[in-house]
């Protein structure tokens, strides 16, 4: 907890008992139930947590509900509404009872896209708010935007929520802050235009942004502006670091690394640390991943830091209050993803390799313990393969590529699956094989999934 915050909750308890000994009867009513929310479970209910932006309320894909199900029924969890929605790899973002969304319209008569090549494509990109509850369309935001890029098959980022605002990133680049109630334009940025950058990326923007008190970080790219942070009410430039040939399509991370905040950008030829609020690097480590495809972002257990993406996989350790890392290993040990999210807990690290192998290995010295493709892809190794982690207590949610969802617990000893069922169908054409590439949100006991046709959300809880 922050430490002011727990500060400040203390104070407000030790006002309402004295209120309550003192017979100030007004104050214990109004500060007892904000501090003390019923749970059935114990007399009291702890208010569910938001999903309001990649990774969750914390960034790191842990999902702290409680009273779900233990195993999936004999028919399957039910799925409490569909809505249709058109292609688009990103994922949604819960935050006050909606469901952001982006996706992509394309227009009738463009060919197929192959894959292959950047494709030019002309289409219409959309925000879709939705109700989280009958999952009801509120309003929509949409522009027209001609694509240029390899997998066009819609934007990437997952929408980022910070109070009556919504910030979204469309691949070609086009950066919109949105008012939460109806979706009214209050600024935006065509990053490309901005920066002066001849085309985006070869797989689009993909890094999804994030929100740091007043700023915005995102990854945009082109000469000492890989990492802008602009003022998220206004959308002003507050400062710009970094430069590589490629910006790659790793989010930009906030990680307490050494009792040190710092800002981890990892960019196609080099991982680094920033100081959050000015932009100063701290330090830069090579680290090149095949085709620039430095995606998953990296971890942190506090002293020690890991990253993994095409052909490499590297471990960094801070020791002695220092402000830049030494390695501790490298390549040969540990994995390579793709873009499967990776999990640091309790000494391991959990994640998906690009053919699909769930992999548990030691942070310390990278060494394998143990690994299975059952959940992610089935019996055989796929390329690539994709599953996407959240651990929930002391188990773990594994939404793999196929559709399914699996609950199972993962130990440094073992891999133990609990129960799984087929919530989605895969809709994406990916190396011959159908896949859905989108993570899931998890709020008020849901899971909400999309492919390139619905969203649906599907109730957790225990009956």
């Amino acid at each position: 907890m922050n430490r002011k915050l727990g500060t400040q909750t203390k104070c407000w308890r030790d006002s309402a008992r004295n209120s309550v000994r003192r017979g100030s009867w007004f104050w214990a009513i109004f500060l007892f139930p904000v501090l003390f929310p019923l749970n059935p479970a114990c007399g009291w209910q702890a208010s569910p947590e938001d999903w309001p932006q990649w990774g969750g309320p914390r960034r790191d894909f842990t999902w702290n509900e409680s009273r779900l199900i233990e195993a999936f029924p004999a028919g399957g969890p039910k799925v409490l509404w569909r809505t249709k929605v058109e292609t688009g790899y990103a994922g949604p973002a819960i935050a006050g009872g909606r469901v952001f969304l982006m996706d992509y319209v394309l227009k009738e008569g463009d060919p197929k896209p192959d894959p292959s090549k950047r494709n030019q494509l002309q289409g219409t990109e959309r925000v879709l708010c939705l109700d989280a509850t009958t999952g009801k369309q509120l309003w929509v935001h949409e522009y027209n935007c001609p694509y240029a890029i390899s997998y066009p098959e819609g934007p990437r980022c997952t929408p980022a929520v910070d109070g009556d605002r919504v910030y979204t990133l469309g691949a070609e680049g086009q950066l919109c802050c949105l008012q939460v109630a109806d979706g009214k334009l209050l600024w935006e940025k065509q990053l490309k235009a901005a920066y002066g950058l001849k085309e985006s990326p070869l797989w689009g923007f993909a890094a999804h942004p994030l929100i740091n008190g007043e700023l915005l970080y995102c990854v945009v790219g082109g000469e000492g502006s890989v990492v802008v942070a602009f003022d998220k009410l206004t959308g002003a430039e507050r400062w710009r670091s970094l430069s590589a040939r490629e910006p790659g399509y790793c989010p930009p991370t906030l990680l307490t690394i050494g009792g040190k905040e710092q800002l981890v950008i990892w960019h196609a030829e080099a991982i680094n640390g920033l100081e959050p609020l000015t932009g100063s690097v701290l330090w830069t480590e090579k680290l090149e991943p095949d085709y620039g495809m430095a995606i998953a972002a990296p971890v942190s257990d506090g002293q020690r830091l890991y990253a993994s993406g095409l052909a490499v996989s590297s471990a960094f350790q801070f020791t002695g209050g220092a402000t830049s890392p030494a390695p501790l290993w490298a390549d040969g040990k540990g994995f390579t993803t793709s873009h499967s999210p990776v999990l640091s807990h309790d000494g391991f690290i959990y994640g998906v390799d690009r053919l699909g192998w769930l992999r548990c290995i030691d942070f310390q010295t990278g060494e394998r313990k143990w690994q299975t493709t059952e959940p992610v892809v089935g019996p055989r190794p796929v390329n690539p393969g994709t599953a996407f982690l959240v651990r929930n207590g002391d188990r773990f949610l594994i939404a793999a590529e196929t559709g399914e969802l699996t609950i199972a617990r993962l130990t440094s000893q073992k891999y133990e699956k609990v129960s799984s069922a087929k919530l989605l169908e895969p809709t994406h054409e990916s190396f011959g094989h159908l896949a859905v590439w989108s993570a899931p949100a998890y709020a008020n006991g849901c899971i909400f999934w999309r492919n390139d046709k619905e969203i649906i959300c599907v109730s957790l809880q225990e009956k």
